[in-house]
Parts: structure tokens; sequence; C-alpha cells
């Protein structure tokens, strides 16, 4: 963007934004950052492509002119692809694939194709790897090549099957990078993790014409976003999740780097119409003994996190609550060392004729494939699984409950692990919540842990499910 130097400092000021517990980090207690981030640079007159109607917003506010410049890569903004119809979508989706179309789905894919740059949100099990999977094919049909990034090598493994499953030849067509293979391929689509492909050179990005980010909440981090910026001749840009923070800064980081937000269905429009399962939140509220209670009010938020993690007798109650349970159960922690390790041991030492796997970053993407494929075809499992990596992505329609055994707050991961249990299958039309919420409230004075349900439940209420509270004391 080339304009007087006063009027960048205008329009910078619409784009800076305080960062959600800024005070919190250590560069801004160390006074080496004013805990802001600022989308539009004053030096080099540069701001995320996809904020362009933002800017042109602004620039009207101030009654300023402006005029764009054909760029040989994107041609002019806001360019719409006028050969894309919706019934054509319809019809090519239902041509090159198995499976029938959604009418949301179609709508999104006409959307996305006709406009070029999108950032999709629609919920867990809506079926996001169809839509991803249509829009690559066009693409492909086109000539052109396309990098698909997702957070784990479970994720590049289950996108590649789900391709072959929808009717195409993926040895053919589909290129997987992640740790330790091979970066170099002539085939039209890589499907690579964003841990394997940050670090490369800006050249290797070149050989790419479409971008598509799975699970694009993620890319707000630093590292995936300098991944972004070095496909600075990539015009065709599609992010796809199921959930958004509701920080402003994310969402407009987000929208910058792949376009304009399109919101397809909610949760429970999927629900009425019998695509997702149907969900119950048992809200289990242990109430602990008065003097636990005394010496928590103390504590500092890790110091009460640890208390409750190695909290023995909280730990048998959530063993005991898996092993009750009937059908498939996702027990999710936090802590490997601290909570998962101690977990797993204490549920397979009691499990009888159950089968209990452990899943955390460390466990390779094969054996987490054998997991899934085994959860699928039996009703008796457990699975001790860490929620970085569980809660995002992670597609087995054959979970029956999960357990919640950390107490957090963060929305996305929140609403991104309640996903794990919506799928349906022919025997399988609901679905349960275990929230576990730890009340060491002292006098007036709440804990953490039970403030962060409080977080929760506003989640819960937003998205409509419904929440039953049950008291148990911790004995």
């Amino acid at each position: 963007m080339e304009c007087e130097p006063h009027i960048l400092y205008e329009l910078q000021q619409y784009f800076t934004f305080e960062v959600p517990n800024a005070k919190f980090m250590p560069q801004r207690r160390n006074k080496n950052w004013d805990g802001t981030i600022r989308l539009l640079s004053v030096h080099t007159g540069e701001i995320y492509a996809g904020l362009l109607d933002k800017v042109v917003e602004k620039i009207n506010l101030h009654g300023y002119s402006y005029e764009f410049v054909n760029n040989k890569y994107y041609g002019l903004p806001f360019e719409v692809n006028g050969t894309v119809s919706l019934e054509g979508v319809k019809d090519y989706m239902n041509k090159i694939c198995s499976y029938e179309p959604r009418t949301y789905q179609v709508s999104c894919v006409f959307d996305a194709l006709k406009y070029n740059r999108k950032l999709i949100i629609s919920p867990t099990a809506s079926g996001k790897s169809l839509m991803i999977y249509s829009i690559v094919r066009y693409f492909t049909a086109k000539n052109k090549n396309t990098l698909i990034v997702v957070p784990t090598t479970s994720l590049v493994e289950q996108m590649v099957k789900d391709f072959a499953d929808y009717g195409w030849n993926t040895a053919e067509n589909v290129h997987r990078i992640m740790q330790g293979k091979d970066k170099a391929t002539d085939l039209p689509v890589v499907i690579s993790t964003w841990q394997s492909a940050y670090k490369l050179p800006k050249a290797w990005f070149d050989q790419f014409d479409v971008v598509i980010g799975d699970e694009a909440h993620l890319f707000q981090a630093k590292s995936i976003q300098t991944m972004m910026t070095k496909m600075t001749d990539v015009k065709y840009r599609f992010g796809m999740t199921g959930t958004l923070a509701d920080a402003k800064t994310h969402s407009l980081v987000l929208e910058g780097l792949f376009g304009r937000i399109r919101k397809i269905i909610k949760t429970k429009d999927l629900q009425k119409a019998g695509h997702l399962a149907k969900l119950q939140i048992k809200a289990v509220a242990l109430k602990y003994a008065k003097d636990e209670c005394r010496v928590v009010s103390k504590m500092k938020y890790h110091e009460e996190i640890d208390f409750l993690v190695s909290h023995k007798k909280r730990n048998i109650f959530i063993r005991n609550l898996a092993l009750s349970l009937s059908g498939n159960t996702l027990v999710l922690f936090n802590f490997v060392e601290k909570h998962g390790n101690v977990l797993h041991r204490m549920i397979e030492e009691k499990a009888n004729d159950k089968q209990v796997y452990y899943v955390w970053g460390g466990t390779d993407a094969e054996l987490r494939e054998q997991v899934r494929e085994i959860t699928e075809n039996n009703n008796d499992v457990i699975i001790v699984a860490s929620a970085g990596v569980f809660s995002t992505g992670v597609n087995i329609k054959n979970l029956h409950n999960v357990i919640f055994s950390h107490p957090g707050k963060s929305k996305i991961r929140v609403l991104q692990s309640i996903g794990r249990v919506l799928r349906t299958t022919e025997t399988k039309e609901s679905a349960t919540l275990y929230d576990i919420v730890d009340d060491l409230t002292n006098g007036s004075k709440k804990n953490f842990a039970a403030t962060h349900f409080i977080e929760r439940h506003k989640y819960y209420v937003a998205e409509k499910f419904p929440v039953k509270l049950y008291k148990v004391e911790v004995k």
C-alpha cells in the first residue's frame, strides 16, 4: 500500500489491538513489548491481503481516494470467478464423490471457488474433509498445485484416507509430508504438517497455486504465520475450522491470511438433521474437605493445578467413572508425566475386559491410526489421550463418552474436544460429556478450577447443549 505517511499512521490505529493476557507474558513484563499487535506496518505499508475490505472501509470513512493496481499473481482485489455456478458445483461434487454432498457443503464449496479466498467456519463432523476434497479436485483439474496444511501426523493420514474413501486415486495424486518424509514430489497435491513445512525456504512454496489450512484456528501461531507469508504469490487461499477464539485479533489475523469469514451451519442444526449425535453434558462437581479448600485458597494457579492432577482420590474417581461407562470412552488430560501416565496406569490396572490405549504427542501416527480403527470396531475401549493430540480433528465416529479430567477454559479446546463424540454411527445417536468440576470454594472465594467451569458453562449455553449438575463429595 502506497500513500502519505500520516495516512498510514491514521489507518494503523484501526489495526492495532491489545493482546489478551499480555500483562502475564515475559516480553511485556520485561518491557520489551507494549502488549499490542499491529496488523498494518507503517514502515512497509503492508497488511494481510484478506483485510483489504476493512482497509477500504476506513479509507472511505476519512474521505480519501484510492486506486487498485493490477497484480500479476492476484489480479485485481475482490476478483470474482464468474465461471462458477451453484448448480455446476453441485453436479461436479456428485460426479467426483462416492457420497452425496449435503446442501450446505455445496454452498460452501461454491462460495470458496467463486471468491478465491475464504475462511470457512463449520462445526466438527460437518464434513470439512469432503469440502476440502472438492476444492482440491477442482484446482487439480485446472492443473494447479495445492498445499494442504494440517496440525498433526494423524490428520495427514486421515485426510489421505478420506480422499481415497471419496473415490480418488491418492497414490497418483497425493504426497504426504511429515517427519522423515521427502519434501520433493511431482504430485499435484501435498498434505503436510505445519511443523514439517514452516522452516522450508520460500522457493519450496513457489510450486503451489493453492493453500488450504485445516484447523485454521491454529494459524495464529507465529511460526505458521511465518510460513503463510512465504506464500506471497499463492492466490487461492482457504481456511477451515470449527471454532474461533473470542479475541478480535484472532479472527482478524485469520481473515487476513485466508479471506472473509463464512459460517455455514451450526452444531444444533446438524443435530436436528440427524447428522450429529445428541449431546448430554453431566457436570460432576467434586466437593473437597474444608481443610483442603483452605489450603488451596492460598495457592497460585499452577499450584492448584498440580494439587488437582496429583490428588489420589480425584484420580480414583476419574478411573472408576471411566470403567463404569458403557461404550467407548475418551479420557482427556493435559499433562503427560503428571497426569496422563498416572491415569493410564490406574485405569489399565483395573480394566478387566476393557481395552485401554494411551495416546500422547510421542505416539507415532501408525499406532494412533490402529487405536482409531480398533475403537471404530469395538464397544469396550477406553482411550486415555492428551488434549493437545486428541482435541482437534481426530475422526472416531464410535465414541460414546468423553471425560474432561483437566479444568481448562480455552473455548477452542473445549468445543473441539466435544466434537470428538458428536459423530454418529448406525447404532449411535447420542453421546455424553462428563465435565469434572473441582469445587474448592473457601467462604466466598472460588478456586481457579471452579471459575474455569463457569467459563466452560457459558460455551455450553451458547451452543445450547443441555447441562445437568451432579454433586459428589471427595472421600
